[in-house]
């Protein structure tokens, strides 16, 4: 996964391109989530949705909930949707979407059940650490649009992300560790490719 928001550029002229880029695009965003997530709509969010798989087997083993996967590679939403078309899905939307412009274009009153971030770019070197999807910002920014009791879901393959993001949750007042078994298990591309994994669960207080 690529961090949630491009480095800002260093030029007075170029910030202000920058600005306006990011405002047109979260406002072509806002067009689309009217479209998909009444106001005050909770929703099932999956960040970095890859190829759809994990999401469209979520979505037809729960019918009644509205799933929305967001990636920032145009290809592997093409894919997702796709899938979802064969499958007939209607409460399955993938998105072309950063995961902060996504926040930002939220209906008013929409919030997240449940947010998947699943195999995210761990970033491994300490000086890209500020890239990794799972930062303070970030966690305070997603409690914002989180219902009460809602959950995050997170797993990787590398373990020093997994024991970075477990220390910064046990810091927060906003999310909660909690140990409680993974709700929903489905083959895909990356969890196939890694020898092992690590799992955690928060709970918005």
């Amino acid at each position: 996964m690529r961090p949630a928001i491009a480095s800002t550029p260093r030029s007075h002229g170029a910030v202000i391109d920058y600005v306006a880029l990011v405002s047109e695009r979260r406002s072509a965003l806002r067009r689309q989530l009217a479209e998909i997530v009444p106001p005050g709509k909770s929703f099932v969010w999956e960040i970095g949705c890859g190829h759809g798989h994990f999401l469209t087997a979520y979505a037809a083993a729960h019918p009644t909930s509205l799933c929305v996967g967001v990636d920032l590679a145009s290809d592997r939403i093409g894919r997702g949707q796709r899938k979802q078309k064969r499958a007939r899905l209607d409460n399955l939307h993938f998105l072309h979407a950063d995961a902060e412009d996504f926040l930002a274009a939220l209906p008013v009153g929409a919030t997240f059940t449940a947010l998947f971030v699943l195999f995210p770019d761990p970033w491994p070197k300490r000086r890209h650490h500020k890239h990794r999807l799972l930062n303070p910002g970030f966690l305070e920014r997603s409690a914002q649009r989180a219902g009460q009791g809602s959950r995050l879901y997170f797993r990787t393959d590398f373990e020093p992300y997994y024991q970075d993001t477990r220390a910064l949750l046990r810091e927060r007042s906003d999310w909660r560790l909690a140990d409680e078994p993974w709700p929903f298990e489905t083959a895909t591309v990356f969890q196939e490719r890694a020898p092992n994994y690590q799992s955690l669960i928060a709970v918005r207080q």
